[in-house]
């Protein structure tokens, strides 16, 4: 469990820690808001086929996975994070104004998969900082994370209503604007000293403990993530369908915000779910409603229908993510938890990242169609978290643990 007061030789903590951490964690969801509904939009403009897209959009993934995890590693070593997080901002806003003179497919890949290097780590280091602070002096962690979520839903807005008046060529220069408040942010970064603890990104250059190479974990975590990862569709071509069938740049806006709304409501109330259903219902019911949602999308929905699906997020991520977590907590140590964390950051990541890739030629031969085949990939993913419900050890040792949790 993280200690709800700090350690007597822990000290006082950074002053405004809350706000400064808060504003920590906007600045880059501000960047996140512009890029993942509208870069694709971007791209389009510069008149890549969609499997063109697909592989823009997911090599970055793929390479995000191994640099962020080195990343952490120099992190913690340096002892001081907020230097990678300027480092970060530097680079990510040098590598945005690069892309301004980027018109063909190669040159595009190239940076943007460089900026996707570069910016990586700097989320995850925002949530160990975060972390810090809750395990030191007892913050409330959904206090400083939900403002990020409400700046990732006000620049989805925004970039709605500016993407319908300037068309796809603002992405650029909002993005650049996001990566300028990164650098600020991380001026402004409490400094939190050495971590005492690893991050899960850094947990990934270790080999796992021998509690997460148990089958029924492993079936979970590759189920649940293989369910996260048929949402690599809707991410990469969900606003290029919704502006080609005529949706406005503020409609689109609003169905992206509709999603991520959905998903901090689930996530208040996430406690109270908690009490009253089984890990298992909240993880199960997750995966059949994501078979269920990319069954519906490529129907003729009509606006306020995408509305109501795109609340779906709630439960084909929130609620089985808020399950997810739970039962690690369940199955493995405290000491452990960061080394779980990561393979679940790096199952997700790799995931995601192919079917991105994959939903570039989905997409191009069937169009909207191509949500089928997510619905296949989630179904997939329930079949492996049911094979570890049906495979969870039944023999439970003290303190709620697994007996093979070592």
């Amino acid at each position: 469990m993280i200690p709800s007061q700090a350690p007597a030789s822990v000290g006082p903590p950074p002053r405004y820690f809350t706000l400064r951490t808060a504003l920590l964690f906007c600045a880059p969801l501000i960047v996140n808001g512009f890029a993942m509904p509208y870069f694709p939009v971007w791209l389009t403009t510069l008149s890549m086929s969609d499997f063109e897209i697909g592989v823009v959009l997911a090599l970055p993934m793929f390479i995000r996975v191994f640099t962020a995890p080195i990343a952490g590693v120099i992190a913690d070593r340096i002892g001081e994070r907020t230097i990678v997080l300027i480092w970060s901002g530097f680079l990510s806003l040098a590598t945005a104004f690069v892309l301004f003179y980027a018109r063909d497919f190669w040159p595009v890949l190239i940076i943007y998969t460089l900026q996707s290097a570069v910016y990586s780590p700097y989320v995850p280091i925002v949530e160990a900082i975060a972390l810090s602070g809750v395990r030191r002096w007892g913050f409330d962690y959904a206090q400083m994370r939900l403002w990020g979520s409400v700046a990732f839903i006000g620049a989805t807005m925004l970039g709605g209503w500016m993407i319908g008046i300037f068309g796809g060529d603002m992405v650029l220069p909002a993005m650049a604007i996001g990566f300028g408040l990164t650098i600020l942010m991380a001026f402004a970064a409490p400094k939190v000293g050495r971590p005492r603890r690893p991050s899960p990104i850094t947990a990934l250059t270790e080999p796992p403990p021998k509690s997460l190479r148990q089958v029924d974990l492993q079936l979970l975590l590759i189920g649940v993530t293989l369910v996260n990862a048929s949402h690599a569709m809707l991410f990469a071509f969900s606003a290029i369908y919704w502006q080609h069938i005529g949706y406005s740049g503020t409609e689109i806006g609003i169905l992206w915000s509709a999603g991520v709304a959905a998903e901090v409501t689930m996530f208040v109330f996430a406690k109270a779910i908690i009490r009253r259903f089984s890990v298992w219902a909240m993880i199960l019911s997750g995966c059949f409603l994501a078979v269920l949602r990319w069954i519906i999308f490529p129907m003729d929905l009509g606006f306020s229908g995408y509305f109501v699906l795109q609340c779906f997020h709630a439960f084909t991520y929130a609620i089985m993510h808020t399950g997810m977590q739970a039962k690690l907590v369940e199955r493995v140590v405290e000491e452990q938890e960061a080394a779980a964390q990561g393979i679940y950051f790096f199952y997700t990541g790799i995931f995601t990242a192919i079917f991105t890739f994959l939903s570039g030629y989905l997409y191009s031969w069937y169009g909207v169609n191509g949500f089928y085949s997510m619905s296949v990939v989630a179904f997939v993913g329930c079949c492996f978290a049911i094979a570890a419900w049906r495979l969870q050890p039944q023999r439970r040792g003290s303190g709620g643990k697994t007996s093979e949790a070592s």
